[in-house]
């Protein structure tokens, strides 16, 4: 029997951090002359830092300002690499999952620094066979190429996989890798407009879908 994968993304699915990339985000932007409304941030959270800036600035525009205003976000957001905090039942939820014969994968644009301040914050790392970063793949979300890539690394089907995301990015990922699309609400984004990119289910957060786990389809795969 094939691995079953359980893919998590990590930024407003696992660790409570939207809001903070998005305040990061907007200072950044605003110290190189961009006004973006922070509403039109927080709905580009979930992307990777280049699809974020063309999402938000458009792909036509001057891109030599870009790896400064990146710089800048990464800068701000490092600030708060100490005090990173994990949502309820997040770590719970992992090892139940891999307790059931699940195989447990990150799937993140995070890296290097940022992503061992996440994986501290998660304290799960005994039961994270792996990670998926959009560094490894061409396209990230909503491309399903980081989804595959981690199905790669699980070794396992997409039919037998199951995806945990908070953004529509997430949710248009999963469903285009054929990966059945479960959304949590805490990273802000609606319940209907995560329906409406493909989530199958949808729950506050990760404490709601540990307390449901059996009737999730984790508990039907």
């Amino acid at each position: 029997m094939s691995a079953r994968a359980a893919v998590f993304d990590v930024d407003g699915t696992l660790v409570d951090t939207n809001y903070l990339h998005a305040v990061c985000w907007w200072e950044a932007l605003r110290q190189a002359g961009h006004r973006v409304p922070m509403t039109a941030v927080h709905g580009a959270i979930g992307l990777g830092g280049g699809d974020l800036l063309d999402h938000l600035l458009g792909e036509d525009r001057d891109r030599d300002g870009d790896d400064a205003v990146s710089a800048g976000h990464k800068a701000l957001y490092g600030t708060w690499f100490e005090r990173l905090a994990p949502f309820d039942g997040a770590a719970d939820l992992l090892r139940r999952l891999h307790g059931e014969g699940w195989t447990v994968v990150l799937a993140t644009s995070a890296g290097g620094p940022e992503l061992d301040a996440l994986r501290g914050a998660i304290d799960a790392d005994d039961v994270i066979a792996a990670t998926a970063s959009a560094d490894d793949v061409e396209e990230g979300k909503p491309a399903p190429e980081p989804v595959e890539h981690a199905l790669e690394l699980a070794g396992a089907r997409a039919e037998d996989s199951v995806f945990v995301g908070d953004s529509v990015w997430d949710m248009r990922a999963a469903s285009r890798a054929g990966v059945t699309p479960v959304a949590v609400l805490s990273g802000g984004v609606s319940r209907a407009a995560l329906e409406e990119a493909g989530a199958a289910e949808v729950y506050a957060d990760t404490a709601e879908l540990l307390a449901g786990l059996g009737r999730s389809p984790f508990g039907g795969a």
